[in-house]
Order: structure tokens, then sequence, then C-alpha cells
């Protein structure tokens, strides 16, 4: 993990790692949260919610920001909280705890909403490409995969409240997205046949809890807190205070 002002309370490996897509030579993604010192939150200027790197590939999410994209059911940041025991690389008890509340970040409206809307996003980026080419074709073949990705997840999600991270399938997915890529339109039907399935009645709710988030941020910035560091006095500030009080003037 790249240095960091704060904790990282959980991190571990996501992407295509992660869902069983990668290859050799294959990039090795990170996500992970952290939490600032408590006192920083204090002052006018608030701290990054975010660090991001690349070689090697880094993102960190400020508590309270993953809790936010939790909440919307982002799906790029919500597998942090689902991913197999293996693949987490460091889990402090802060972290465990918010494993074990991450169905209530849940709902099925968010979950539509994210997947389906990260999957027409994958899918306007097929038609937009030039397959002729062979680094396109292959950035294409990309974009079908993780459409195919994003489909199979909300359905599952919307059927059965869990999220699969290491697809049970990823060569079945690996060749239609191959074929997707090669005939971006075939997509329109796999992202109607999900659309439908959504709107059908599932086992999530019509809103998050949002509770265990709110409890769990509190006890992060309590775990966090610490006295005041002492700093110098702003450049050219008197050096002793009139207690407020406005010296009269004429």
């Amino acid at each position: 993990m790249p240095a960091t002002p704060g904790t990282v309370l959980l991190s571990g490996i996501v992407g295509s790692t992660a869902y069983g897509f990668a290859h050799a030579g294959s990039d090795v993604d990170r996500l992970g949260l952290f939490a600032v010192p408590t006192e920083e939150l204090h002052g006018l200027d608030r701290p990054a919610e975010s660090h991001v790197t690349t070689a090697p590939d880094v993102t960190l999410h400020e508590a309270a920001k993953w809790c936010r994209l939790a909440l919307s059911c982002n799906p790029t940041a919500s597998e942090l909280v689902w991913l197999p025991e293996d693949l987490y690389e460091s889990v402090t008890p802060l972290g465990r705890e918010l494993i074990g509340i991450r169905s209530t970040f849940l709902s099925g409206p968010a979950v539509r909403k994210a997947y389906l809307g990260y999957a027409e996003q994958q899918f306007r980026k097929l038609l937009a490409r030039d397959t002729t080419d062979p680094a396109t074709r292959r950035r294409a073949a990309k974009h079908a995969r993780h459409l195919v990705r994003l489909v199979e997840q909300a359905v599952r999600l919307h059927e059965t409240g869990q999220n699969v991270i290491r697809l049970p399938d990823p060569e079945h997915i690996r060749d239609l997205g191959e074929r997707i890529a090669d005939h971006p339109a075939t997509a329109e039907s796999l992202l109607a046949g999900a659309a439908e399935r959504l709107a059908r009645p599932g086992v999530l709710p019509a809103a998050p809890d949002r509770r265990p988030a709110e409890d769990w941020l509190r006890r992060v910035r309590a775990a966090h807190y610490g006295p005041l560091r002492e700093r110098p006095p702003a450049t050219g500030a008197p050096g002793e205070s009139t207690g407020g009080a406005l010296a009269p003037t004429g």
C-alpha cells in the first residue's frame, strides 16, 4: 500500500484477479479504505478522501467516502467487503466489523441503478470502438467481459442478496465477451433481460439501512481520535491574546 495520512482498515486484491479473468501479465489491482486521524476533520481544510496510484495500481478511499459509495451500491467500491478471504491483504478489527455489516449497505433500486448503469456504460464504450485495430479489439473484449460480469452480479444480488466476486465460470464470461466484442449489438438482449429480471420482486430492501454504517463510522472516529497537536501561531499573529475583546477606537 502507498503511504497515506491515516490507517488502512481493510484492503485486498480486486479487479480481474478477483473475478478470475487474469492472465500472465495482467495488472494486479488493489482497493482499500483508511481512516484519517479524527482531529484532521476539525479544521478548515478537509483531508483528501481518496488516494490513487499506478504501478502499483492502488485505490484507497477514506472511511466516510467508502461508506457513501457503498450505500449507493457502487460496484467497484462495494466488492471490497465481499472478497474471498484469501484475497484480503490487510484486515483490522474495524475492517472485520465492516465486512460483518456488508448486507446493510444494499438496496434494490441502488443495485439496479449502479450495476446496470455501469454495464450500459461498458456497452457505449463497445459501440464507440473500432475493433479492426488489435489494441482496441482487446479493449473492446475487456469492456464486454465487464458488461457480462456486472449483469450477472446485479441479478445475483437482486435475487439472492449475495455478491459473488470470484465468478463460478469465468471462461464462459470470457468467451461471451469475445463474441460481444465482435458483435456489440448482441449485448442489447443481455441488458434487456437483466433489466426485466431486476424489475421483478427481489430479496433486497427498498432502501439501505444507514444506521450500522453510521455507528461503525463513529467507532472509527473514536478509535482514531487523539489530543490536538501543538501548532505554531500564524505568521504575524500577536504574541498575546486580548481574549477576543476589541480595543476601543477613537
